[in-house]
């Protein structure tokens, strides 16, 4: 097992606020009366800025928007899109923002950081039960492939090769490690990592620059398009169940706000439900939200759980602890809040 920890600098998250109104764009919930928002702007309703990274599951706080849930609690929504979830976790501890999305990852990276964060609602994730191997793909939007041509088959043949990821201690390594410890490969010093944006490394495993890469939709599908091989579904494999992306507000948001976040909650556990019930319209709102020329067809169908259990945090907690991204699982009481 590799106990080498990596450490990870604050320095790097708190740089990040400088992205993190990057490519704003604005959706509004609309007024109503607050029903549990509190009292606020003259029109009785308060505004919450939520930043997003641009995903499809974003369908599901956007048809919520549309479909009044954020209203009839007193709120508008105004969306942002960051560059990454550190850019998002970065705003909203200094409160440029009120909610980001995050995954559980990022998360606990700033957590070990000292950043104070609370998790107040699941915005994807998994089935709440395990998926079996042979049905994970269907459900994981990442994917780790081999190049094109390389013969390699299987993810214990990588030993020594050249892995591409877009960040370095980010969610793709860390759930691409747990594959590779699961092969006998030492993460740390068994394969070289370098980095690569995800349609640089398309094009590195078409020309072969690269032996695999670590990929997300839709640069899935361009990679099997190209001929790359799947050699697994990483992050279901790492996370299991549940919820893995997050709705995050910075501790001090959290109290300044906590009606608001409450209504927040509130509103998102129906948004969830609903898109649960029509993925069809959750997915093409995500699609259109992002300008993606993708037919709701060519989109594995996200799962939105309605909360955030214990275990959904704790888990990835002490594999992250276990391979050395964490020197210790992390104290995380108290960061998952309930309405």
């Amino acid at each position: 097992m590799n106990t080498r920890t990596r450490t990870l600098r604050a320095a790097a998250l708190v740089a990040a606020a400088a992205l993190a109104l990057a490519g704003c764009s604005a959706a509004s919930s609309g007024s109503g009366e607050g029903s549990g928002a509190g009292a606020g702007a003259e029109s009785g309703t308060q505004t919450l800025r939520v930043a997003t990274i641009g995903l499809t599951s974003d369908g599901s706080l956007l048809t919520g928007i549309a479909q009044g849930f954020f209203a009839e609690e007193g709120l508008e929504i105004e969306t942002s899109i960051v560059a990454n979830p550190p850019a998002g976790l970065a705003a909203a501890q200094g409160g440029q923002v009120d909610i980001a999305y995050s995954p559980s990852i990022p998360l606990l990276n700033a957590l070990s950081q000292g950043v104070e964060l609370r998790v107040v609602g699941a915005a994807d994730g998994y089935p709440a039960e395990p998926v079996a191997d042979a049905e994970s793909a269907a459900f994981d939007d990442t994917g780790l492939f081999a190049a094109v041509g390389s013969g390699i088959e299987r993810v214990a043949d990588l030993a020594g090769k050249t892995i591409a990821v877009p960040a370095r201690n980010a969610q793709l390594e860390v759930v691409i490690a747990g594959e590779l410890e699961d092969a006998g490969i030492d993460p740390a010093t068994g394969v070289n990592w370098v980095v690569l944006d995800f349609t640089s490394a398309v094009s590195a495993l078409e020309s072969g620059k690269v032996d695999a890469a670590g990929l997300v939709s839709p640069f899935t599908s361009e990679a099997e398009t190209a001929g790359a091989r799947q050699l697994a579904a990483p992050s279901i494999g790492f996370f299991e169940t549940g919820a893995t992306g997050l709705w995050v507000t910075g501790a001090q948001t959290f109290e300044r706000k906590a009606d608001a976040v409450a209504a927040f909650q509130r509103a998102i556990v129906r948004s969830n439900a609903y898109a649960t019930a029509h993925p069809d319209e959750a997915i093409q709102a995500g699609l259109d939200a992002t300008d993606s020329p993708l037919a709701i067809a060519d989109v594995k169908v996200p799962v939105w759980p309605e909360a955030v259990l214990p275990e959904d945090l704790a888990r990835p907690n002490e594999k992250m602890a276990a391979l050395g991204f964490l020197p210790a699982p992390l104290d995380l009481d108290g960061v998952i809040v309930s309405e």
